[in-house]
Order: structure tokens, then C-alpha cells, then sequence
């Protein structure tokens, strides 16, 4: 125990600050993470322990934030998201204020959880192309040290390649490879059995947001050859500062336009990645010069009326297939899975945790935010009936090999831009859509997402997944007052999970009563 305090002494916490681990782990500017960052060293050591010296993965990262930003998370051996009841330990540990007091709630932690201290810690770790990154993961090793852990660096990885390489590790190889030449011949494998007959129509062009997802996405197009086409633009890593500047999914999903300097071709396909490459955003231009935002939402559709296709074309029956969202998808999407698709919706807060968790209790389980953060999720049981059927024809032989390729395209640990992408190719391949065919499955209704900066976000508490507020007082009956005066009009306000500001999502049937619904939100939040 003393080398974790002599350890911690190199790595003071900032004074009035206060951290909290949410959804995205911790996440903010750079240079408030040194702290920070060595204790969820600490903690992955005791959260690896804790499970039997299964290895667990930390991830340096920030996602779709600016390049000056930063931030930490834990990944679970099965490649899920940190055990929530774990998230009061991270917020614990990064907020004791000496370094004693430090090692008195890492002991605290010992004993509630029963951790031995004979078993043998294992992590694993990588980081986005931040420049702020190589300094973090020092702080990191510095807490691998301290406690004894054997570690890897896997160096610059996607976060969902990291998610990948540690559910195989503790597969002991069942899931894959646990290397990143693994992730990329086994997307490349699947992906050539689901292409096998079929062709891209042109190339797909793919905004990077010049973060790490550009060099991968390089590297898994050498794997596949001429099997897939694709065009790289925002793809410069070399230079930090332009991470996720006017470019990526974010920029596209919230400023709902092309990001500037995309050569535009009409009816072509385009699709951006966010910075550490686990959300994926489609969008193309009409014929005149229309822009068509294709999110999360529709992205989940057409996965989920694919996988309809395949198990009734193999012959499988019984197969409860359901689409998770959050608040924030378009209710024009509700309404084509239940009314057009015949499936079940089921809607959760906002965050992965939540969405994975009830994508978990179907046979396959479709969850995407409307951020394009998403997957899909085939359980144990639906996996057996997947092996174990037998096709009565060479029509369903042929449906089962692509539901069966399917299965492995798709990286069920955690959304993947780089899968979902693939993944979105191929359908499109099998059904012979162009962009506005896919597009033309559902319309729409207007929507705006704004951002509002308010003094304390905690003050903004909600019910009904997120999509009503209790708090402040009064609030909510003055958002309903003014969604009712608008047709087809529907709102809510949630603080978020990353900064210190309230979401505002609004939809109405115009695109102007839809504006000016969220800017009358926007001045209602802005108050506090």
C-alpha cells in the first residue's frame, strides 16, 4: 500500500473540483484528468481482482468532444460497460482529496467487495489519437505499477476494437482473436460470405472526423480488397486540432448538414464516424441538392427488417426479435417498427448501459440511440437455434449462412461505427436501395437537439425514461402547455451525461413550428 501512496503523490487532485463517472466514464478537459486517470488504474486492478483476475480494459478517450478534451472508462470482461453498481467506486476513488484518504477508499472497496489480495490483476488498455493521450496513459501505468498489474497496451485502437479484444481474451478466443489483425479478419470474413454474389453500387464515402477511425478503417479495407469500396475524407490524424472540427457524426446529427468540403455527388452514400469510431451516421443529397440525414433510427430499422427477412427466408420460427430506443428517436421511427415491421419497441433512458441491458432480454435484440450509437445483440439461446436448425431447402441453406455470417459481422460488445458500417453496405447490397429508397422507408418528423448551458445540471431530474422532468418544479407543466399547441408536437429536457448543460429535443410536423418549439424549451431551461 505505500507504493500506491508514494504513487498518488505524483498525482494530485485538482482542489474544488468534483468528479462523476456517467456514461461516457469521466470525460472533460485534459488537464484535469491526471488525477483522475491514475485512479481508474486503481480501480480496474481492484475490479479486475474482483472477478477472478478476469482482465478488464480501460479506454482513454473522449469520443466526440473537442481535441482539448479527454476522458477515462472501464470496460467489463465481457466487453460490456462497467457493472453500474462499480460507477459509485470510480466516482469515490477520483474524489478523495489526499492521498490518504485516497488509500482508505481503496481499502474501503477491498472489504465491501471481498476482493483477495492473492489473485492476480489483469488489464488491458489503448487510447484514441488524442494528443493529451500518451501523458494520461502514463498516469495510468503509474496506478499499474503501484498495485502490481499485468498489463498490455494495445497503443491506438477504436474503443469498440478494445471492447472486441476483451471479451476474447476472456473467451479465451471463442469470440475471436484477441488482437486487432483478429477484429479485422473476422469483420472481413463475414462480411465476404454476406457479399458473396452481390456488390456495393459505387463506393461509399466515409468522413472520419479525423480521429483514430481513419486508420483503421484503412486498414480493414486492405483486409477486404475490392470486396469494398470506400472513399476516406476528414481522415488527417497528424493533426490533433482538427478532431471532430465541422466533421464526424456528432456534427452531423446535431447541425443536420454536410460537413464542410465534402466533394457532393447526388445519390451517392456518405457516412460519418465520430472521433473514437463507435457512432456511424449515414446522410446523401438529392437530385436537388436536398440533404437526407439517415441516424441511428433508421439505421436500426433496416437492420431489424433484414434480420426479419433472414430468419423467416432460413425458416426459424419463434425468434422474438425487438428494437430498444431512448427519447430522443423520431416517433415517426416508432411508429414504422410497430405498425410496418410488427415488432415490439421498448424505450429506455439514454445511455448505453440502459439500452443494452433491454436488448438483452430478446432472442435479438436491435438497440441504436439516434446519435448512431448502436448494435445488435443475439442471445445464447437464439445463437443455438441459429446452429442447431436445419434448413428443408437451398433457399433457406442460404439465409441461415448469411444470418449465421450475420452474427459475426456485428460486434456485439458495444456500438461500432466500423461494424455498423459494413453492416449497413451489405443490407443495402441484398435489398438493391439506394440511400433515398432506404430514406423513403419512413419520413421524418422535424426535429431539433439544443443545447442549452445552464448553472448546475443535477437540478434537472427526470422520470419516464428521461423523457419527463420532475425537477425543477413547475418546468415540465410548461413544456407540456407548449408541445400541445403544436400538431404532431413532442418535447422533452435532459441534463447531460458529459457537461454541464440540458439537452432540448423538440418534434412537430414543420420544420419551423419544430425550431421554434425548442427555443421556447430552450428560454423555459435557461432560466436556471
Amino acid at each position: 500500500m505505500v507504493a500506491i501512496l508514494e504513487a498518488s503523490a505524483k498525482h494530485p487532485k485538482p482542489e474544488d473540483r468534483l468528479f462523476s463517472y456517467g456514461t461516457a466514464g469521466f470525460r472533460m478537459k485534459a488537464d484535469l484528468l491526471d488525477s483522475v486517470i491514475f485512479r481508474v488504474g486503481l480501480l480496474a486492478a481492484l475490479r479486475s481482482k474482483r472477478l477472478g483476475g478476469q482482465t478488464v480494459g480501460v479506454m482513454v478517450t473522449a469520443s466526440h468532444n473537442v481535441p482539448e478534451d479527454n476522458g477515462v472508462k472501464l470496460v467489463d470482461p465481457m466487453g460490456e460497460m462497467l457493472e453500474a453498481s462499480w460507477e459509485q467506486y470510480a466516482t469515490l476513488l477520483a474524489n478523495s482529496a489526499t492521498d490518504e484518504e485516497l488509500l482508505a477508499n481503496y481499502e474501503s472497496i477491498i472489504k465491501k467487495t471481498n476482493i483477495r489480495a492473492d489473485v492476480q490483476a489483469n488489464v488491458v488498455y489503448a487510447r484514441d489519437t488524442r494528443e493529451s493521450g500518451p501523458a494520461l496513459v502514463a498516469s495510468l501505468v503509474d496506478a499499474f505499477d503501484a498495485t502490481g498489474t499485468l498489463t498490455q497496451d494495445l497503443g491506438i485502437l477504436t474503443t469498440p476494437q478494445l471492447h472486441y479484444i476483451v471479451r476474447c481474451i476472456n473467451t479465451k478466443g471463442a469470440y475471436g482473436d484477441p488482437t486487432e489483425e483478429g477484429y479485422y479478419k473476422k469483420l472481413c470474413e463475414a462480411y465476404k460470405i454476406l457479399m458473396h454474389g452481390k456488390k456495393q453500387a459505387g463506393p461509399v464515402t466515409v468522413d472520419c472526423a479525423n480521429g483514430v477511425g481513419a486508420p483503421k478503417l484503412r486498414a480493414l479495407a486492405e483486409y477486404l480488397g475490392d470486396t469494398f469500396e470506400c472513399r476516406l475524407i476528414n481522415d488527417d490524424v497528424d493533426n490533433p486540432a482538427k478532431l471532430n472540427h465541422n466533421c464526424g457524426a456528432d456534427y452531423v446529427k446535431t447541425q443536420q448538414r454536410i460537413p464542410p468540403g465534402t466533394p457532393i455527388q447526388p445519390l451517392a452514400r456518405y457516412a460519418s464516424l465520430d472521433g473514437d469510431a463507435d457512432r456511424l451516421m449515414y446522410f446523401f443529397v438529392d437530385t436537388d441538392n436536398t440533404f437526407h440525414m439517415l441516424d441511428g433510427d433508421k439505421i436500426a430499422t433496416l437492420a431489424a427488417s433484414f434480420i426479419g427477412d433472414l430468419t423467416k427466408a432460413a425458416g426459424l420460427q419463434n425468434l422474438r426479435i425487438g428494437v430498444v430506443q431512448t427519447a430522443y428517436a423520431n416517433g415517426a421511427s416508432t411508429a414504422y417498427i410497430q405498425k410496418s415491421l410488427n415488432l415490439p419497441t421498448v424505450c429506455t433512458p439514454t445511455g448505453v448501459k440502459y439500452l443494452h441491458h433491454a436488448a438483452t432480454k430478446y432472442d435479438c435484440g436491435v438497440y441504436f440511440e439516434a446519435n448512431g450509437h448502436g448494435t445488435i445483440l443475439f442471445s445464447p439461446a437464439c445463437l443455438s437455434k441459429i446452429a442447431d436448425h436445419d434448413p428443408q431447402s437451398p433457399g433457406q441453406m442460404s439465409a441461415l449462412d448469411n444470418l449465421k455470417a450475420l452474427t459475426e459481422l456485428i460486434n456485439q460488445t458495444v456500438g461500432d461505427a466500423i461494424s455498423d458500417l459494413l453492416m449497413v453496405e451489405v443490407i443495402l447490397a441484398h435489398k438493391g436501395w439506394t440511400p433515398k429508397e432506404w430514406d423513403s422507408t419512413y419520413t421524418d418528423l422535424p426535429n431539433r437537439l439544443v443545447r442549452v448551458e445552464v448553472q448546475d445540471r443535477t437540478i434537472f431530474q427526470t422520470t419516464d425514461a428521461e423523457r419527463r422532468l420532475i425537477s425543477p418544479p413547475g418546468v415540465q407543466e410548461r413544456i407540456d402547455a407548449l408541445v400541445g399547441k403544436y400538431k404532431l408536437g413532442r418535447a422533452f429536457a435532459r441534463a447531460s451525461g458529459t457537461e454541464n448543460a440540458v439537452r432540448v429535443y423538440s418534434e412537430s410536423q414543420t420544420r419551423g413550428e419544430t425550431d421554434e418549439l425548442a427555443m421556447k424549451i430552450r428560454d423555459i431551461v435557461s432560466q436556471y
